[in-house]
């Protein structure tokens, strides 16, 4: 099960940080685990490290109109979002 990393800019980090879509999206795709950070340097910069056990489901459900609905509501600016998935070692 990788480790996701995604970080992305926000329009209101204390409403981002409140939100219950996170749960309510991920959790039924497998996702757990959810820790969220703030960027101490420029706090509208958040961050989730979460642990996918389906990357497929996820990253196709990234691309619905229901995942934009979400970023919408928790204000993320979805041009920004970057997704790094961790790395297994050899």
């Amino acid at each position: 099960m990788p480790t996701v990393m995604a970080y992305h800019d926000v329009a209101d980090t204390e409403h981002w940080l409140a939100s219950p879509k996170r749960e309510e999206i991920f959790a039924p795709l497998g996702v757990t685990n959810i820790r969220t950070f703030v960027d101490p340097e420029n706090p509208r910069r958040v961050g989730v490290l979460m642990d996918i056990s389906d990357m497929d489901a996820v990253m196709s459900f990234m691309e619905t109109q229901e995942a934009a609905d979400a970023m919408a509501f928790d204000g993320v600016l979805p041009e920004t979002l970057v997704m790094l998935v961790e790395q297994g070692t050899s």
